[in-house]
């Protein structure tokens, strides 16, 4: 159980440090009219994009190892912490100034994951049923072939729907990890080649990705980061926390559910607080450079 935190915790770290410079390296992108993947491929030129990729694939990476001793509930706050961890390394290096509303978030989350992490109680993931796998594909599915006509929406509105999308395409990613962790033999970090190919969480987690990173970096580009980021927060943690407590087996330490309930809703209710860090502002001085 310690490793499986010390992994989540690492994992929310790749994540904020990835954020940073993915922000960095999309300062100056060309805006997508459009719901289009070829935005990824436009920042992938940038060095720094490709580095902040390769610390969210590391990221994931040590997620994978999280979700097989502790609940999603869990996993995910502790993933929604990252924004905690951008915001800290950008006042850090980046002349980011926090508010005082924003320090206190910061405090927040540190609180809200020490009581979550109190309450987990150590555990096994547990193999879904087959209908739950293919639930998982066809929710990917459904969210992608929904964002295409919701992207025509711009402003506000289109950075908060997309937003939405993005977040429950992440809660599709992190359901669609745990379900393969549970195939996962002992001692190796992901499945053998052979569940990779047959199970259809693999095409879930590949699909709902790919749809995530897009919406994402759409929705930052329709309208403020807050306005994207704060339903992204809510989708990749609500859902899957719901998904893990009602068909997946997660549960708390027997009397600590309010424990857990409080220090879940504490950590997303900051993380919401800190939003605005779902993309760094970016000094102009700091964008120059090769990509």
């Amino acid at each position: 159980m310690l490793v499986g935190l010390a992994c989540a915790l690492g994992s929310s770290l790749c994540y904020g440090l990835g954020s940073v410079l993915q922000a960095i390296a999309a300062a100056d992108a060309d805006a997508a009219a459009r719901l289009d993947p070829r935005l990824l491929l436009r920042l992938a030129r940038s060095w720094r994009y490709l580095v902040g990729l390769a610390l969210d694939g590391a990221g994931f990476v040590l997620s994978l190892v999280a979700v097989r001793s502790l609940p999603l509930y869990v996993v995910q706050a502790v993933v929604a912490s990252f924004l905690a961890v951008t915001a800290v390394v950008g006042a850090l290096f980046l002349g980011t100034r926090l508010r005082t509303v924003e320090w206190v978030a910061v405090a927040m989350v540190v609180l809200g994951l020490a009581m979550v992490s109190i309450s987990a109680a150590p555990q096994s993931a547990r193999a879904p049923d087959a209908i739950v796998e293919w639930l998982v594909l066809a929710g990917a599915v459904a969210l992608t072939l929904v964002a295409f006509p919701l992207a025509r929406l711009s402003g506000a509105r289109g950075a908060w729907v997309l937003g939405t999308v993005a977040g429950l395409a992440f809660g599709v990613v992190a359901v669609a990890a745990r379900a393969l962790s549970s195939s996962t033999a002992r001692g190796d970090v992901v499945p053998s080649v052979h569940v990779l190919a047959t199970a259809p969480t693999s095409y879930a987690l590949l699909v709902a990705a790919l749809l995530a990173l897009t919406t994402y970096a759409t929705a930052l580009q329709r309208g403020s980061v807050v306005q994207a980021t704060a339903p992204l927060v809510v989708g990749e943690t609500v859902l899957p926390a719901v998904v893990g407590l009602t068909l997946l087996g997660d549960h708390p330490r027997p009397g600590l559910g309010v424990a857990a309930t409080a220090g879940f809703s504490l950590a997303v209710v900051a993380a919401l607080l800190l939003s605005r860090f779902g993309e760094v502002d970016v000094p102009p001085a700091q964008r120059r450079g090769p990509t």
